[in-house]
């Protein structure tokens, strides 16, 4: 009965990045002229050979990554993937202890340090009260059996009786909490990472009990500069003045950076962090007009912000590329402002796209617009509304939870938008999806009637 209990009872394991112990790491890095998926695989507490597929797109081209996991500073584990055709390439690496550690991921030109944690074998404190409690119980009911068996004075077998009770008062109760409390404050979500919290986050809570403390954390300050051939994006605490290093991984990225040319042009970016708050994404401002330029980040007791900023093109830049024919066909259903829409994209006649940043299709817009401008940069950048809506992977039954992987060609060829537009005007919207490891970008403009 009570090994029953214990297994109905007991809680699962709890795992220092709040995430199972098979989740795999899924982040987008515009790593020189390349657009990269690093997937870490299923980091968890069991140490030793660590997988890491690299998926390469349509249009990067071949070369070499060199590839280490590094830890307090320390080098460690090294490995390479030697890029080719898109379709994604593999190397191991080693981790050997738990706590932050980083993903050096080097072109021979740049180097994106990538944050992941691995994570210590952590149990909750009521669990071992519970493991203990039952455990102690179960010894003492053999000893009191035998002391009542040898005993002739009924007290004294009181004793091992009472003991019993008493621990299985504290294993049942460890039971109960073990299924109902809740986790501690996780590291990595909720709380900077250090090697102490992630091997004991239950300290925090025992430290903090009579003085909550307050994860939450002030707007970020965005910063843009052009170095050379690559736009930097410095991300600044707005209370502190400092550094800002603590971005969740959001939607499979770090930071989506969304840039719209003077002609009208939108490019969906992923810069790739060169410094604590130092990102950097290759960028050729060739137009001349205004870029305008959003990123939407996560961060660390922050949520979820866009910051926007632009960039001054060429003063003699070239002509703009002339766009090609659109991957999709796209039709609308537009409702009057504040009400629900309909976007779908149509991507040829073939059920085989595959899911990009964990989504089946991205859609971008922004608006309202004066579209008779010359300069739809510099428009867009003062547009009231900036949004990046998702169509979601469609559950599989059976399937385990989890982002889906590029190498899964079977979605579509219609890609459905459910999305309202807060004000009436004339909208520009680009849907995005991959095909053949190719990222398509669909672009169309929706006139929005006033409710």
């Amino acid at each position: 009965m009570l090994m029953v209990m214990t297994l109905l009872l007991g809680s699962p394991t709890v795992h220092a990045d709040g995430g199972g112990s098979d989740t795999d790491v899924h982040i987008a890095q515009s790593l020189g002229g390349r657009e990269l998926t690093v997937v870490i695989r299923r980091v968890g507490p069991v140490l030793g050979p660590l997988q890491v597929d690299v998926v390469t797109h349509a249009g990067d081209a071949p070369g070499t990554l060199q590839l280490m996991a590094t830890t307090a500073g320390t080098a460690g584990s090294s490995g390479h993937v030697q890029l080719g055709a898109p379709g994604i390439y593999t190397t191991t690496l080693d981790v050997d202890r738990p706590g932050p550690w980083e993903l050096l991921v080097d072109d021979g030109h740049t180097v994106a340090r990538i944050p992941f944690l691995v994570p210590a074998q952590i149990t909750p404190p009521w669990k071992k009260a519970s493991d203990y409690g039952f455990f102690a119980a179960g010894v003492l009911l053999i000893v009191s059996l035998g002391v009542a068996l040898r005993s002739r004075r009924g007290a004294v077998t009181l004793i091992p009786a009472t003991a019993m009770v008493v621990a299985l008062t504290v294993g049942v109760t460890g039971a109960v909490l073990s299924a109902s409390s809740p986790p501690p404050p996780q590291p990595g979500r909720d709380m900077d990472p250090t090697v102490e919290n992630i091997r004991d986050p239950y300290a925090r809570v025992a430290a903090n009990s009579l003085t909550p403390v307050d994860y939450s954390r002030p707007p970020v300050n965005l910063a843009l500069a052009m170095q050379g051939q690559a736009l930097e994006l410095n991300l600044i605490d707005s209370a502190t003045g400092r550094a800002v290093d603590d971005l969740l991984i959001h939607h499979g990225a770090l930071i989506h950076l969304i840039v719209v040319s003077p002609s009208g042009a939108m490019s969906h970016l992923h810069p790739v962090r060169v410094a604590p708050g130092r990102y950097q994404v290759q960028f050729d401002p060739a137009e001349h007009g205004t870029y305008a330029v959003a990123a939407e980040i996560a961060r660390r007791g922050g949520g979820i912000q866009l910051l926007r900023g632009s960039v001054a093109g060429r003063n003699q830049g070239q002509a703009p590329k002339t766009p090609g024919p659109s991957p999709a066909r796209i039709t609308t259903t537009v409702s009057p402002a504040g009400t629900p829409s309909t976007v779908r994209a149509r991507f040829g006649d073939t059920a085989d796209l595959q899911p990009w940043l964990g989504m089946t299709g991205h859609m971008m817009v922004i608006g309202p617009l004066d579209t008779n401008s010359t300069d739809i940069g510099k428009i867009a950048l003062t547009a009231p509304v900036w949004a990046h809506a998702h169509a979601m992977v469609p559950p599989a039954p059976g399937a385990a939870g989890g982002q889906p992987d590029e190498s899964v060609a079977r979605y579509g060829p219609e890609i459905d938008f459910t999305y309202t537009f807060a004000l009436p005007g004339r909208y520009k919207v680009w849907v995005q999806s991959e095909r053949d490891y190719a990222i398509l970008t669909a672009p169309t403009e929706v006139e929005v009637p006033a409710a």
